[in-house]
């Protein structure tokens, strides 16, 4: 059972998760330390204020750079996140990302690529329903420049934000809680709530809160169902990766030299709803079946037992009986 990895090692209690969070938060602060030097050069250099709105902050700089120094943050952040699980909580890093005796790539690339298609698709028929609100804004040298910092760096962003919410702080609230819809519930509101400050949300309202907290409820149903967070690494590293490469707008978190720029109004309607009522439903449903999900209730809500080391050592022998045979579509 994933969730109660934390379980395993002797001495774990709940408050070491909360000193484990504060150093990662303090070393993603640290990581950030680089974005705001390079603003404060330039603002310096131009004899302006230094930018006290994250818009005016995250456009001071050319898109590249800014993305480039804002990814800095995550990857600092992961390796203090390593380094906690450790020798904090004496653990394998392999125990926050999944109950298999080893990462299965073959669920990441399924879940990377299922949903990047369907983000591809839905970009190109958005683009001929609606030729006006688009711009075509690929230059070759700085797309190729944006795809080669993307490539490298944003699947470590997404990455950071999956163990350190479907991982770690899930196996931190399991271990509080001693069931699974807890963890489930606060990993998803914290998460959601965490994008409080993007300029989305400024745009469109607080009903885009709606689909934040909904994909990581999403991402969590994905852990709790397939023991794991391969998926929810895959899912993550698609959505972020392929819209910063195909698609930007002004009032975006992420400002970048994408193919596609929108032009239009940003209004919260039926595109925030559709992903958390319709299409990840859908997804649930197609990983459901190419992997056998069953008893669904158990594992969203269900107690966790004291010494959860036995379902472990089962699904682990299953795995390696099964190992390269879970492709089943």
């Amino acid at each position: 059972m994933f969730i109660a990895q934390g379980f395993k090692s002797k001495g774990n209690t709940f408050w070491r998760y909360i000193i484990g969070s504060i150093i990662v938060i303090i070393a993603s602060t640290l990581g950030q330390f680089p974005l705001i030097i390079a603003v404060g050069i330039k603002s310096f250099e131009e004899n302006k204020a230094f930018p006290t709105e994250q818009t005016e902050l995250l456009t001071s700089l050319d898109s590249n750079l800014t993305l480039f120094l804002m990814m800095i943050s995550f990857v600092v952040a992961l390796l203090a996140l390593f380094f906690v699980v450790k020798y904090l909580h004496q653990q394998k890093f392999i125990e926050v990302t999944t109950s298999r005796p080893k990462m299965d790539w073959k669920r990441f690339f399924f879940s990377f690529g299922l949903w990047a298609t369907i983000m591809i698709v839905m970009t190109i028929v958005a683009y001929y329903a609606s030729p006006q609100d688009y711009e075509v804004n690929f230059k070759p040298v700085p797309f190729a420049i944006l795809a080669i910092i993307a490539i490298a760096l944003i699947p470590i962003q997404t990455s950071t934000e999956e163990y350190i919410f479907r991982g770690y702080l899930m196996q931190g609230f399991a271990l509080l809680a001693k069931n699974k819809w807890f963890p489930l519930l606060m990993t998803s509101l914290i998460f959601g709530s965490l994008h409080i400050m993007n300029p989305e949300v400024e745009k469109m309202g607080y009903i885009i809160m709606i689909y934040y907290i909904g994909t990581g409820l999403f991402l969590g149903i994905l852990t709790l169902m397939d023991d794991g967070i391969e998926l929810s690494l895959g899912f993550h590293a698609a959505n972020n990766l392929i819209g910063a490469l195909l698609l930007t707008a002004d009032w975006s978190v992420f400002q970048t030299h994408s193919i596609l720029k929108d032009h239009s109004e940003p209004v919260a309607g039926f595109d925030v709803l559709l992903p958390v009522f319709i299409l990840f439903p859908i997804l649930l449903f197609i990983f459901s079946k190419k992997y056998q999900w069953n008893n669904w209730k158990e594992k969203l809500t269900g107690t966790i037992p004291d010494s959860p080391t036995t379902e472990n050592t089962y699904h682990n022998n299953q795995f390696e009986k099964n190992d390269g045979q879970s492709n089943l579509l």
